[in-house]
């Protein structure tokens, strides 16, 4: 099988890599025209991996046309611009193609989840199905060959195995599941929980402070999801809180350095101001509290979060707001 991964920046770097690894025919198509040809002649991605020399049979290209012969295109582009992708590769396709969705958000346009953004985009005689990679899992130490274990995640049984075992090896572990609304809100809930995470470390808090905020996010994320009909089993599984937990706890994840240098300032207007990367989680946040205002879902730590971020309050007013509140059982 072919595949062709969309996207020359870490997480598609790595994700390649894997299939390379696994003696795989992949090739990388990037819009970056000198990381591709890093990849291409230097085997190497410094920007994203200074110190790291990849697999020297990766390849990439800049010629999109690539993906008219492949059986598997990876997305591996921000949430904002899969649909801008999917219509650009449309030409190309000449046969039903497997759709492997790697974005962590919603549309920027009608909040919808990506899986079907995807099946919007590209009919159904070129599409087999989605199915979205996802959970636990950072660049950052895939490509270092690094013990992980995420989901396939699809509608499609057999399309999810398929993808399961074209990635997976003995430092890549894929597990598949069906649960596409749960999985697809766990992972989106956890980026604002994230923020709010680095939020509270940059103010100064620790360990004590980092588990109370993981372990009533994950009540947030599940009582959202469930709520919006994702099974409650699933955010208890690798696209729920596993997913949450690395985010929650990693400096690799871009979410958790946004919020730790909001709260470093104790102000969000440091963010607005100087951020030049994409952090699912920002809008991420709107979102949820959009939603969850619309369905009257109690999610106190996105009320908060959101505040920070669009209503200007101050992270350290907004953290002991959280602890003032009415007290109450826990379940």
């Amino acid at each position: 099988m072919k595949t062709v991964v969309i996207g020359s920046g870490s997480w598609g770097t790595a994700l390649a890599q894997v299939l390379v690894d696994n003696g795989q025919d992949c090739i990388i198509w990037g819009k970056n025209h000198e990381e591709v040809n890093e990849i291409q002649n230097e085997h190497t991605i410094k920007k994203f991996f200074p110190d790291v020399q990849l697999n020297p049979q990766l390849q990439a290209t800049a010629d999109l046309s690539v993906v008219k012969d492949a059986d598997v295109v990876l997305l591996s582009v921000p949430s904002i611009a899969i649909e801008e992708v999917c219509q650009s590769i449309l030409p190309y396709l000449t046969k039903k193609i497997i759709v492997v969705n790697t974005a962590k958000g919603f549309h920027p346009g009608n909040n919808d989840r990506m899986s079907n953004v995807i099946r919007d985009c590209i009919p159904s005689d070129k599409l087999s199905s989605v199915v979205s990679l996802i959970g636990p899992s950072h660049a950052e130490e895939v490509v270092l060959r690094m013990l992980t274990t995420i989901c396939a995640v699809s509608l499609n049984e057999a399309d999810a195995m398929t993808i399961q075992h074209l990635f997976s090896n003995n430092y890549f572990r894929v597990y598949r599941g069906n649960d596409e609304l749960g999985s697809e809100l766990g992972v989106a809930v956890k980026n604002a929980i994230a923020l709010a995470s680095g939020v509270l470390a940059g103010l100064g808090y620790g360990d004590n402070t980092k588990a109370a905020l993981i372990t009533r996010g994950l009540a947030e994320m599940i009582r959202f999801g469930t709520a919006m009909g994702g099974r409650q089993e699933t955010f208890m599984g690798l696209t729920g809180i596993g997913d949450l937990v690395v985010t929650c706890t990693s400096v690799h994840s871009r979410n958790f350095q946004a919020g730790y240098q909001i709260g470093k300032a104790d102000d969000a207007q440091v963010f607005w101001q100087n951020n030049t990367k994409t952090v699912e989680g920002v809008r991420t946040a709107k979102v949820l509290y959009e939603l969850k205002e619309q369905h009257q879902i109690d999610m106190p730590i996105v009320d908060e979060i959101y505040k920070v971020l669009y209503e200007g309050k101050k992270p350290s007013v907004s953290a002991r707001d959280l602890m003032l509140r009415e007290l109450k059982a826990e379940l």
